[in-house]
């Protein structure tokens, strides 16, 4: 036997409506469709939020003696820019 516990839920009414005339249509208790419903909804929510993901990063070690990382990720913008500037000045000539 499965214990129950009486409780107040406020439902919009779109809902209402449509699981009054589900359970009309199925011949069920208006109770019965909305646990059904909840249980459905609640197992398809877990199922979609799998457990999460423990990842170990990798130690690459010290940057090479001379290399400056903060120097590397400016010319990586640098490259960025002028490769977005350069594709926006082809689309600009293609156009007229």
């Amino acid at each position: 036997m499965m214990l129950s516990m009486r409780t107040t839920l406020t439902i919009d009414d779109d809902l209402v409506g449509i699981l009054k005339r589900k359970a009309r249509e199925m011949d069920k208790p208006f109770k019965e469709l909305v646990n059904t419903a909840l249980r459905r909804g609640l197992a398809e929510n877990l199922a979609m939020n799998p457990a999460p993901v423990s990842v170990r990063p990798h130690d690459f070690g010290a940057a090479p003696a001379g290399l400056d990382l903060g120097r590397l990720n400016q010319l990586v913008d640098e490259l960025e820019v002028e490769d977005y500037l350069g594709k926006a000045a082809n689309d600009d000539s293609a156009g007229r």
